[in-house]
């Protein structure tokens, strides 16, 4: 029955004891609320009374047998509640119900109100067991290159929950009494400016550390013609780009994959030859791009984003590969250098252009191993070494050191804004990270040797040539693509400023080339390095850089 009572507490004393089973509601008209039974006894100060439903100015208090009450009955008593509401329109202005919890709502008006909740779960149980199977046989996460390598190939590096830098910001790195520097991190960087890959060991080879910098993306860019009957006028020519001209190359996620042994796919067999897997972000618009967005995020994590995938070969194409495929060879430029390459361009998905925001024509190439760049300047003769040093598309030099000391210095001494707040070593791009020497100490270092602790037979020696001139790429944030307009190439031109031979430059970091026990052209020149090797510095010296000349 409806009563109409002055107060809450009337409308309590005026009805019968309630059951101990029974919970009540408190509901208001369009923002209800709604008590359990101890807040209800604590408002009125009693238990509450047992009654359908009363009527209190603009509240209605339902009573129910809480637990016990089946979904059919709970049913009968909100129609009831709703027609009384419908019935009491004039006094209360309300149609509907909002039941109203302290820790959410569930609103119910009209037929919404009316729904058999047990039909409701049938229904929803029904689709979910029949979707399951369809899943499973067409699932909405498309297949990309990885799954399909992780049949018959392993992928190199180390994860990032794994990486050896994790602690690159702790004390730990410091010079310790007693204690040699140390190894501490390898990369290796398969596409020039791309996202490198951690290792824990390496082979160095002539042109240092495997598999580092064996392509390069390009544009295609219009020079003038200065001399000779086309004098004034212009032509198109390949020139590499870095994350100075196109940020976003940082986000380019590049991974290597290798035969391994141990797997055999029923369908594909065994597989030789190792693949480069390349991700870059992208989503396309409309209902398309949500599903993307979808299926990244089941498949990856939530913080996951939608990414365009694409395959190259690891190894050099062969000959009939180069013909099916139409590559061409022409000439590519690298600072001063002009080195021809393989223009494998037609492997390059047309959104990477858009994404990166490419001003000119996008090429990629792939560096020739019968036609490497000869290094000379500050790099030790072939009577020296035994055979002159060699790089795919490194800027000069086979390999790049730094020195995590020294980066945490040059940190101290950046313009620190909400941008920047400290320095991560990979924005310097080396290829091996030492720490426990002193800061800036591998200035005046000439020849370095890396030792296994447990077996000293095992070892990597390097000249080092020359130190590293800096330029404003590391102003790019390896982790999101965007610039800095300013750190840190204004503290290094203004506080490492170190060589006569590249003045009001920064310098950080030495350059490499490797040294193999009786060398020769003719022999097959390889050793290694690995993350926890010892450092031992053989010889030490002045530095002068010596620029490139233009060829």
């Amino acid at each position: 029955m409806i009563d109409e009572f002055k107060s809450l507490e009337e409308a309590v004393a005026g009805s019968a004891l309630i059951k101990k089973s029974i919970a009540p509601r408190v509901v208001t008209p369009g923002n209800g609320r709604w008590f359990g039974s101890t807040a209800a006894q604590d408002l009125c100060g009693k238990k509450p009374p047992q009654s359908d439903y009363v009527l209190f100015k603009d509240y209605i208090v339902l009573w129910y047998y809480h637990g016990v009450i089946g979904h059919k009955e709970s049913l009968s008593l909100d129609e009831r509640l709703t027609n009384g509401l419908g019935k009491l329109a004039d006094k209360t202005a309300a149609h509907s119900v909002c039941i109203k919890n302290i820790t959410g709502n569930m609103c119910s008006s009209g037929l919404m109100g009316q729904l058999d909740y047990g039909a409701v779960f049938l229904v929803t149980v029904t689709i979910v067991v029949f979707m399951v199977p369809v899943f499973i046989l067409f699932p909405p996460i498309p297949v990309d290159h990885s799954d399909a390598l992780r049949q018959t190939h392993s992928k190199i590096g180390l994860q990032p929950h794994q990486s050896n830098l994790r602690s690159q910001y702790t004390a730990k790195h410091q010079p310790q009494p007693g204690k040699k520097p140390r190894i501490e991190s390898l990369y290796i960087y398969p596409i020039k400016s791309c996202r490198g890959i951690e290792l824990d060991r390496s082979k160095v080879l002539p042109t240092g550390l495997e598999h580092d910098r064996l392509y390069m993306l390009a544009q295609l860019k219009p020079q003038a013609i200065s001399s000779g009957k086309q004098a004034g006028h212009s032509s198109n020519s390949w020139e590499f780009l870095t994350l100075r001209q196109l940020p976003l190359m940082a986000n380019i996620k590049v991974d290597i994959w290798l035969p391994d042994p141990s797997k055999k796919s029923r369908q594909l067999g065994h597989l030789d030859g190792g693949f480069i897997v390349v991700r870059f972000p992208w989503q396309h618009q409309g209902l398309k791009g949500m599903v993307q967005l979808l299926a990244a995020k089941i498949s990856r994590g939530l913080g996951a984003v939608p990414e365009k995938e694409f395959i190259l070969p690891l190894e050099f194409p062969s000959k009939k590969d180069i013909e099916s495929r139409r590559y061409q060879f022409e000439d590519v430029k690298i600072w001063v250098d002009v080195t021809q390459g393989l223009n494998m361009s037609r492997d390059l998905p047309p959104e990477l252009a858009t994404y990166l925001g490419a001003k000119y024509r996008l090429g990629l190439f792939r560096a020739d191993p019968s036609n490497r760049r000869e290094v000379f300047r500050c790099a030790p003769p072939e009577e020296t070494l035994g055979y002159q040093s060699v790089v795919d598309f490194q800027d000069a030099y086979p390999v790049h050191l730094l020195n995590l000391t020294s980066i945490r210095a040059l940190e101290s001494q950046i313009q620190k804004d909400e941008r920047i707040q400290c320095l991560d070593a990979c924005r310097f791009r080396g290829n091996i990270l030492v720490s426990g020497a002193e800061p800036y100490d591998e200035d005046e270092w000439r020849t370095v040797q890396f030792k296994n602790p447990e077996n000293c037979e095992d070892m990597s020696t390097f000249d080092v040539p020359c130190r590293t001139v800096r330029c404003k790429l590391p102003n790019v944030d390896p982790a999101t693509g965007i610039r800095h307009k300013l750190e840190p190439d204004h503290a290094l031109r203004k506080y490492r400023d170190i060589d006569e031979g590249a003045p009001k430059m920064g310098c950080l970091g030495m350059q490499l080339c490797p040294i193999f026990p009786n060398a020769s052209p003719s022999e097959q020149l390889n050793s290694y390095v690995e993350v926890g090797m010892d450092v031992d510095v053989i010889e030490r010296g002045s530095h002068h850089y010596l620029k490139q000349s233009v060829s």
